[in-house]
């Protein structure tokens, strides 16, 4: 790769900051400052997936001002949504406030303001968590604000012609019906059961019925009020086909990625931005969801959420950025059992980055460097941290769970893994002994592995059942080697793939003695 190919360093994340940019200055807009946006889901609970929406918008942002220019990351939660449907594990005493929004339904835990405002705390304190700067913006606010009443006023003008393109776009009717504005209903509070029917421009009013809705495939009664709302002052919200962009260009957003599962939405909002609003829409990439390990796609309502929170009970932060940094395209499952090999990648990014793994290929060195730096969020370390890896501390964290930190770190002084005790050290064996109680199934690794090295591990298999004595597991295993003319550094290295996912570790005869020679022949057994 020449110079002139490199784009920032070499990642996904700066071609598409590059890409931003080519598109603004052929726009001829004002670069002063590039605004970014994510948007946070208030209604259920924020998952990995909600997180990565910011992460990512975060790293369009750190380009950008890699890059030379200022920018900023809005991360705006839609508050004022009606609550559609309770999330597994909440009180069903929030069936009550179905359809009302969720900025105006309490709190059921008494934590926050509100039940909106619950929810969004849980993804800002995941962002913090991770390092990730950001402009909270709340629709509640916007809304009762007035921020975004000129482009209400201008799409309600222009509701014919909206509700047209709609149909024509996307094949939806509603809104040649219907105006996409959902006033709150001043009698019972509840937003997608008043529907507007009229708008008196003069005024800034809509005139809406609040009837019987279905939301969710649940009927949610309407309480027949017929009533008027002031689009300057009373409580209400555009509808997702239209908001986007009336945010966009309020805030004049520049960027916002999106998931497949809305893309009919940006696709009418970029044309209401462009068309009615007369302000270009952001520069987009679609990503596609997480699903979990069955193929589902993770999601709120299924409870099968991965949370921030949980995640790092089991990993680093860093571990998280690597997941939501390495690629943005095409859908990945997801679950827990990812974390001991993204520990792994991290660190083994970090030996690139030091020098310590050489590799020959430029283009590949400088992505990988790239990568790690925005994982660090462009602040990277002057040195490397101390590498242990992960699968040896939850093998060992497995074997001791009293006074394990201390009794596990006197392990690694013993192998000769570390040299002395740190605060990070103590951390990673906390994390790891939290997934080794949390999940007993060993997760197995590919190898490769001949007919020769299978016959030798049957012999080891053997010999470790029958050993009733931990005596000297260290030459027998150089022994076997020998017998089966394999070399004995050859025939350790497969044993360390094996058990620790690497190609070397502590000595491996006080190791395999440490786990438990029973233990150790029946992970063995599995590649025979």
């Amino acid at each position: 790769m020449s110079e002139q190919e490199i784009i920032g360093k070499g990642t996904w994340i700066d071609k598409l900051a590059s890409e931003l940019l080519e598109r603004e200055k052929s726009l001829g807009r004002n670069l002063d400052i590039i605004k970014v946006e994510s948007g946070l889901g208030a209604s259920g609970v924020p998952h990995i997936g909600s997180l990565g929406d910011a992460v990512r918008a975060y790293g369009i942002k750190l380009a950008l001002e890699n890059l030379g220019y200022k920018s900023e990351l809005i991360a705006y939660s839609d508050d004022l949504d009606g609550l559609r449907k309770i999330p597994e594990g909440f009180p069903k005493s929030l069936e009550e406030h179905l359809a009302k929004p969720v900025s105006l339904i309490p709190d059921p835990y008494g934590c926050h303001d509100s039940y909106g405002m619950h929810m969004s705390s849980i993804l800002l304190d995941g962002l913090d968590k991770v390092g990730i700067k950001y402009k909270f913006k709340r629709a509640i606010d916007t809304y009762k604000q007035g921020l975004l009443k000129e482009q209400i006023h201008t799409i309600l003008q222009n509701s014919t012609k909206i509700g047209d393109k709609i149909s024509e776009l996307v094949g939806q009717e509603k809104y040649q019906k219907y105006l996409p504005y959902f006033p709150v209903c001043a009698n019972c509070n509840r937003l997608y059961t008043a529907e507007s029917t009229e708008y008196v421009a003069d005024e800034k009013k809509v005139r809406y019925n609040c009837h019987d809705t279905e939301i969710g495939s649940k009927m949610i009664k309407g309480c027949g009020h017929k009533g008027e709302a002031d689009i300057t002052k009373d409580l209400g919200k555009l509808a997702w086909k239209v908001e986007f962009a009336a945010r966009w260009t309020a805030f004049d957003i520049r960027f916002e990625a999106y998931g497949k599962d809305i893309m009919d939405s940006v696709k009418v909002n970029d044309w209401v931005a462009d068309e009615i609003l007369q302000c270009p829409h952001p520069h987009h990439v679609k990503y596609e969801m997480f699903l979990d390990k069955g193929g589902k796609k993770i999601s709120k309502s299924l409870g099968n959420v991965i949370t921030a929170q949980k995640w790092m009970e089991f990993g680093t932060p860093k571990s998280i950025l690597l997941l939501l940094y390495k690629r943005i395209t095409g859908a990945r499952e997801l679950g827990f059992d990812d974390i001991p090999s993204l520990m792994s990648e991290y660190n083994e990014l970090e030996d690139i980055y030091f020098g310590r793994i050489k590799i020959d290929n430029q283009a590949k060195l400088v992505k990988s460097k790239g990568l790690y730096e925005y994982v660090n969020l462009l602040n990277p370390p002057k040195q490397s941290s101390i590498h242990v890896n992960y699968r040896l501390l939850l093998e060992l964290t497995k074997i001791f769970k009293e006074d394990r930190v201390e009794r596990v770190m006197k392990k690694l002084l013993d192998y000769g893994v570390i040299k002395e005790e740190k605060p990070e050290i103590k951390e990673l064996i906390k994390i790891a002994g939290n997934y080794s109680d949390e999940f007993d199934e060993r997760e197995k690794i590919e190898i490769e592995i001949g007919d020769n090295i299978k016959k030798s591990l049957k012999i080891l298999v053997l010999a470790l059942n029958e050993k009733e004595e931990p005596e000297d597991i260290q030459n027998t295993i150089y022994q076997i080697a020998k017998s089966n003319n394999i070399q004995p550094k050859d025939f350790f290295k497969i044993l360390y793939q094996i058990i620790l996912g690497t190609t070397r570790g502590p000595k491996i005869g006080p190791f395999i003695t440490d786990i438990g020679l029973k233990q150790v022949a029946k992970t063995l057994s599995e590649y025979t």
